[in-house]
């Protein structure tokens, strides 16, 4: 370009640029058709694996019998815009929420039920798996259990063992988007119960307090501290522990009262109404509906 437009000589444009004159002689080329070839099939390696970067593509053609270099491959891969694509994050599957998505906070027992799973391992390195049911209300453990697996249909069992105790179902179960939480199983049993259900955000625990500050007192008082050897003697020990937090432990927000304490209190308040539900022979929820029905079916009989 000097030359041309000032009308130097060779000699004199490459002293004043500091470029050698053989510089100016070199026929540059490429490998012409080979590197055609090459790149063509870097396309296809790309296309055919898309999480492979430019080592693993130059490795296989390699293989193949190409006699090139690891800088050779990185440049055409450069040159031909080939990259590994970012990693997408995986679909989760969100549950359907009954409730608004502003956080209901309990008002009366039995509102609000909280279900979380914890996990925990065996002196052998095994898995132990914990789920927590907690009343966001009176602050009861009320489903502390231990096992190797559970699925959803383990979790309907353990709800449908409260009920019974309770005598009565929750008005609304929180939780999160775990795949026990999210299954058919639960969906339907919240359906045929009447509980409503409230799903938190993803990556939100924050959402449920009430179970992830129950977890913490678990994994602190209980967890952190015994090895198990084994998963009976697990559910041994954390059945001694949901005694003692039940009835023993106080619970700061709760008046420093245990939280079966706290939960008679409100009980033996007076003018309070007792929830009216009852359990048949068989440990089904009966509503006053059904049971005057019942009454009427025997009068008549």
């Amino acid at each position: 370009m000097i030359v041309e437009r000032f009308g130097l000589s060779e000699r004199r444009a490459c002293q004043i640029t500091g470029q050698h004159r053989s510089t100016q002689r070199h026929d540059h080329r490429r490998g012409g058709e080979r590197d055609d070839a090459l790149r063509a099939r870097l396309r296809k390696l790309s296309s055919e694996h898309p999480r492979w970067g430019y080592r693993l593509a130059g490795g296989a053609v390699r293989d193949e019998g190409w006699a090139v270099n690891r800088k050779k491959i990185q440049r055409l891969w450069r040159e031909e815009g080939l990259r590994v694509p970012q990693r997408k994050r995986k679909r989760l599957r969100l549950g359907d929420s009954t409730v608004p998505a502003k956080r209901l906070r309990a008002e009366r027992p039995n509102h609000v039920w909280a279900l979380d799973f914890q996990f925990d391992t065996t002196v052998d390195g095994r898995t132990l798996k914990l789920p927590h049911v907690v009343d966001e209300h009176t602050r009861e453990a009320l489903a502390l259990r231990v096992a190797r697996s559970i699925d959803a249909d383990h979790a309907v069992r353990v709800l449908d063992q409260i009920v019974r105790e309770r005598g009565a179902a929750p008005e609304l179960v929180r939780m999160d988007n775990g795949p026990e939480m999210t299954a058919n199983a639960v969906r339907d049993w919240c359906r045929l119960g009447g509980s409503g259900r409230s799903f938190i955000e993803p990556g939100s625990p924050w959402q449920n307090p009430f179970v992830e500050s129950f977890g913490s007192r678990v994994r602190d008082e209980v967890l952190s501290v015994e090895a198990f050897d084994s998963v009976l003697e697990a559910q041994t020990v954390i059945n001694d522990w949901r005694t003692i937090y039940n009835h023993k432990r106080p619970h700061s927000s709760l008046g420093w009262k245990p939280p079966a304490a706290y939960a008679a209190s409100l009980n033996r308040q007076p003018g309070r109404k007792q929830p009216d539900s009852q359990t048949d022979k068989r440990g089904r929820l009966l509503t006053s509906g059904s049971r005057a029905r019942r009454r009427c079916h025997g009068a008549c009989a």
